[in-house]
């Protein structure tokens, strides 16, 4: 019997994968271990494996097609085995799954049978529009109800695609993108209500198409008096997708969510120069790596946040969540977008470890290899400019954090020393931080000690 290839979900967050490319053809033979194709999600790429083996019968989709999770992407079975010609959508994998955790519940299909319901009254009342006459004839997986209750569905309305007419998560789904309404921000409803602007006419750029009061602003923007068809028609134009895609709606949502606020001080970096001077043979005899002012900043970044705990934050619902591990995301210019792995326990490892780590994520991250864990669970971001003749710069935080900082060139320049001017090689430090969670104050203390230990960097060893 032909088996199921499907789009595997690789993280809490994946709603679709992107196909980037197939390394096996229809006819070909498929061992089990062998990679079949790749896909790209959350900002990396994963090779994804087959589990059966046999010939590659059908392949639905093609370089670039964005394919939702747990739908069938092509069968794998015996030559000469009839598969639809058309893709089935949802594969029977994930509905199994749905019906294996509605069967947790003892004998619900013959209670359904004999109408007795297979909700609690709890579920009954939450099901909006439903009373619980309806609610005991209706046959759902768990999963569609807490779906319908999340998306204002009712199932009665759904059409069930399972045995019997048994309705499944992806049926919810599909009815409440058929007939939703615009979902938008409360700042977006009232930015539109203001300046009478007509939701249903805007493309939001959030998840499901969620509208931001950036998506109303643009929308409201006029056309001048000349401009009925745009003032340039030529140029290339590139889809704006994969890695580049989710940057855009990442940064939209982190700019339009939190309140950023941006201290900058100046750092001189006569000692910690010095101290890299110093450290370059051992460091490089060690690890086969040179150490960098980057790994130097990240080590001063650690030890700084574990004297301001406050800082090392995430907001979740209305909690401030402050957290345990120090782990430091690492920006990181990629070929085709933004990618930020993260240094786990930073302020557990000296500086030979950390440069180690930090040269072999980053490594990965410009060779799109990243594995999803590499990415995951990050609590402060450090983006490093200064390879470029950049002197400051507004990070962005990286969401779900609460602050990033920004790292300029050093640069020489005339300071006053001891009340004579002399020239020093100065950098500017940046942090932007949510000014929901973390204030002013507590802000700048982190960023003075921070700067005192770049002055002072024979502290970090101690």
């Amino acid at each position: 019997m032909a088996k199921e290839i499907f789009m595997p979900k690789l993280s809490s967050t994946m709603e679709v994968g992107t196909l980037l490319q197939w390394f096996k053809n229809e006819g070909d033979a498929v061992e089990v271990g062998e990679p079949l194709f790749e896909i790209m999600t959350d900002k990396i790429n994963i090779e994804v494996e087959s589990y059966e083996e046999g010939i590659l019968l059908k392949k639905y989709f093609e370089e670039d097609d964005e394919v939702p999770i747990n739908h069938v992407v092509g069968y794998i079975g015996e030559a000469g085995e009839q598969v639809p010609d058309t893709p089935p959508g949802e594969s029977g994998v994930a509905k199994e799954q749905e019906d294996a955790s509605d069967s947790r519940q003892p004998q619900t299909e013959d209670l359904a049978q004999q109408g007795i319901t297979e909700t609690t009254t709890q579920e009954v009342e939450n099901e909006p529009a439903q009373t619980a006459e309806t609610a005991e004839k209706l046959r759902a997986t768990p999963a569609a109800r807490r779906v319908a209750r999340e998306e204002s569905v009712t199932l009665a309305e759904v059409p069930g695609s399972g045995p019997n007419g048994r309705i499944h998560q992806g049926d919810v789904m599909a009815f409440a993108s058929s007939n939703a309404a615009p979902t938008a921000t409360p700042l977006a409803k009232k930015v539109a209500e203001a300046e009478g602007v007509d939701l249903n006419a805007v493309t939001g750029t959030g998840s499901r198409g969620k509208i931001y009061r950036a998506d109303v602003e643009g929308a409201k923007q006029p056309l001048s008096a000349n401009a009925s068809t745009p003032a340039a028609t030529g140029g290339k134009r590139v889809k704006m997708e994969g890695i580049r895609k989710v940057v855009a709606q990442r940064m939209l949502q982190s700019k339009t969510t939190a309140p950023h606020v941006t201290l900058t001080t100046e750092v001189d970096m006569t000692e910690t120069i010095e101290l890299r001077k110093k450290l370059l043979g051992s460091i490089e005899q060690q690890t086969g790596f040179r150490v960098s002012y980057t790994e130097m900043i990240m080590k001063a970044v650690a030890t700084s946040l574990k004297l301001h705990p406050n800082v090392n934050v995430s907001l979740e619902g209305n909690e401030i969540v402050y957290r345990d591990e120090i782990n430091l995301g690492l920006a990181v210019a990629a070929d085709n977008g933004l990618l930020v792995p993260v240094v786990k326990n930073a302020d557990q490892k000296g500086l030979s470890a950390l440069t180690a780590e930090c040269k072999r994520l980053g490594k990965a991250a410009r060779e799109n290899k990243l594995k999803p864990d590499e990415m995951a669970g990050g609590t402060f971001t450090v983006s490093n400019l200064g390879m470029y003749a950049i002197d400051a710069f507004t990070p962005v935080i990286n969401q779900p954090e609460s602050a990033i900082l920004g790292v300029g060139r050093i640069n020489e320049k005339p300071v006053g020393v001891n009340g004579a001017i002399e020239l020093r090689p100065m950098m500017v430090l940046s942090l932007s931080f949510d000014h929901r969670v973390i204030d002013g104050a507590p802000a700048a203390a982190f960023l003075t000690d921070l700067k005192e230990a770049l002055e002072e960097p024979f502290k970090l060893l101690i």
